[in-house]
């Protein structure tokens, strides 16, 4: 229970028997029980060009009665049209293959989104399911694109011969009638050498990234200030499991000074305690998992405090 004296909030009371002046408080219940509604279905077209009618099944709790009470007028109906509008969003960007194979993925992105807005609001969503009731329209199939896929085969078919042939499995045969014979060895030897020297480049690409556990010092040092410590004021230890099998341990200390990063334990007892793969090391990172998102679907474990975990995102964001 929420109660307002004379206008004035005060700390909640409850549950149990609470004494309240008539005349003079105020007062309104908040149900802390996780509580779920649905978004009903509705029309959405894809980035294909599919239409397709797509609600979702939301599951949410009360962290905060004050917060609750005091930042938003209608918390239903608001956080209603939150998952909505993420919702929205999330299905224009993707064409119709990838929602229906990756509907766990986009549950989960769909979160992370509600959860930026609703956290302000003391609610926090526990559960997304994202439900395709029917597609009403088929995705529109694009002359232009399967021309220039068309032709792209050809030139593939012109300049690497029976190769292409081989590795996309006879897909890719030339016709007779379209092509000139194979030409002699001695041209077939010079068209791939011309071919090659690009290889390098393409296998030298990931070569310059270095792996997560190694370059954690070198992706967080230039990004550790003042502000950051005075914000965050927490010492956390990374277990990082590595492909091998094996483990290896980092800390990242902002109590102090511009923070520091390094190998090994931190120098006093950390606040929290983090395990997670190297992979979701990197996803982090690179901001393609949310601290919050990688807790909730068992790919981060958390020896401490969930809270202090949770500051994470402003040492994410300063890297952004």
């Amino acid at each position: 229970m929420v109660v307002f004296r004379l206008g004035r909030i005060r700390t909640p009371q409850g549950p149990g028997m609470v004494l309240l002046l008539p005349f003079i408080d105020s007062f309104q219940r908040v149900d802390l029980r996780t509580r779920a509604f649905n978004v009903p279905p509705c029309k959405l077209a894809s980035k294909d060009g599919a239409v397709l009618s797509v609600g979702a099944d939301v599951q949410f709790r009360i962290w905060d009665p004050v917060l609750s009470v005091m930042a938003v007028k209608d918390l239903n109906t608001a956080t209603r049209m939150t998952a909505q509008n993420a919702m929205t969003k999330a299905l224009l960007k993707r064409p119709l293959r990838e929602i229906q194979q990756e509907k766990l993925k986009i549950s989960d992105q769909l979160l992370l989104e509600i959860n930026d807005v609703t956290r302000a609001w003391g609610l926090e969503v526990d559960r997304v399911e994202l439900a395709v009731e029917a597609m009403l329209q088929p995705p529109q199939d694009s002359p232009a694109g399967s021309s220039l896929d068309s032709t792209l085969q050809q030139l593939a078919l012109h300049f690497l011969g029976g190769g292409v042939s081989s590795v996309a499995g006879g897909a890719l045969t030339p016709g007779p009638a379209c092509w000139p014979p194979t030409p002699p060895p001695a041209d077939t030897l010079e068209m791939v050498s011309e071919v090659e020297p690009p290889a390098p480049r393409c296998s030298a690409g990931p070569s310059p990234k270095p792996p997560v556990a190694e370059g954690l010092l070198t992706a967080l040092q230039p990004f550790l200030t003042d502000a950051l410590v005075s914000q965050v004021g927490a010492c956390y230890q990374f277990n990082v499991g590595l492909p091998s099998g094996s483990q290896s341990t980092y800390f990242l200390d902002l109590t102090s000074g511009q923070g520091k990063v390094g190998h090994g334990v931190p120098d006093g007892t950390p606040d929290v305690v983090v395990e997670l793969a190297e992979a979701d090391l990197r996803a982090l990172l690179c901001r393609e998992l949310r601290p919050l998102g990688a807790y909730m679907s068992g790919r981060l474990k958390v020896k401490g405090d969930l809270a202090v975990v949770m500051k994470l995102e402003a040492v994410l964001r300063a890297m952004k």
